[in-house]
């Protein structure tokens, strides 16, 4: 089914799930801290939904844009204060966006990459608007998880790519980002979050939970190919 078919008007308002907006403002909290964010930063959300996320950066006084396709929960989010483009991210909008400085010092992707139709396009979008020492986060729940914990309520319509730590490194590290940081998250029965920022930016030096996302464990020990393939 074409993404225009399915995310043009969106059934699913995130902040209907106190535990979801208490999770995003928590995150809020902790980037606005590690980033040093204020009111001459600038916040980009993709698939911002109805500003459940970026609402808490508007209460600190940050700058903000959400971009989302849905028209619909556009509307809420603009009751909550925050601006939204509506249309899909991609290359277009990446461009238009840098061409009128629109760059950012945090991008932030919560579980819109299994989403997206177009990955080159998208991932080399959030290239072309993040600033030179800019942060991409993305979360998506874990595929390891998934198999592991027979997790098939994760497979649906609306997801046309599932991820792992070392397949998300690959498709950032094909459009000039560097993964130096994950964090293994309780969302979705088991999510990563992953910290991207330009390939050649010095001042963010990988940390080591970046090696141990890529051996993940089972029942206590590190996963083997064998493991992997008895869960399908």
């Amino acid at each position: 089914m074409p993404p225009e078919h399915i995310f043009s008007e969106y059934a699913y308002f995130s902040a209907y799930s106190d535990a979801w907006v208490e999770h995003a403002r928590r995150y809020a909290e902790t980037m606005t801290e590690r980033l040093s964010l204020g009111p001459a930063s600038y916040v980009i959300e993709l698939g911002s939904n109805d500003g459940y996320l970026i609402q808490f950066f508007v209460e600190k006084g940050i700058p903000v844009l959400g971009i989302d396709p849905a028209a619909n929960i556009a509307g809420a989010a603009a009751a909550r204060g925050v601006p939204t483009l509506v249309t899909f991210f991609g290359l277009g909008t990446a461009h238009e966006l840098a061409e009128k400085g629109n760059q950012a010092d945090l991008v932030v992707g919560n579980n819109v990459l299994a989403q997206v139709a177009n990955l080159n396009s998208f991932v080399e979008g959030i290239r072309l608007i993040l600033k030179p020492q800019g942060v991409c986060t993305i979360e998506f729940p874990h595929l390891f998880k998934t198999m592991v914990g027979n997790q098939f309520d994760q497979i649906y319509h609306e997801h046309f790519s599932y991820f792992a730590a070392l397949t998300a490194e690959k498709i950032f590290a094909a459009h000039g980002r560097r993964i130096f940081d994950v964090e293994e998250l309780w969302t979705h029965g088991g999510s990563l979050r992953l910290y991207a920022c330009h390939a050649d930016d010095a001042t963010h030096p990988i940390l080591p939970a970046v090696f141990g996302a890529y051996a993940p464990r089972a029942g206590g020990r590190l996963a083997s190919a064998r493991d992997l393939c008895r869960f399908r």
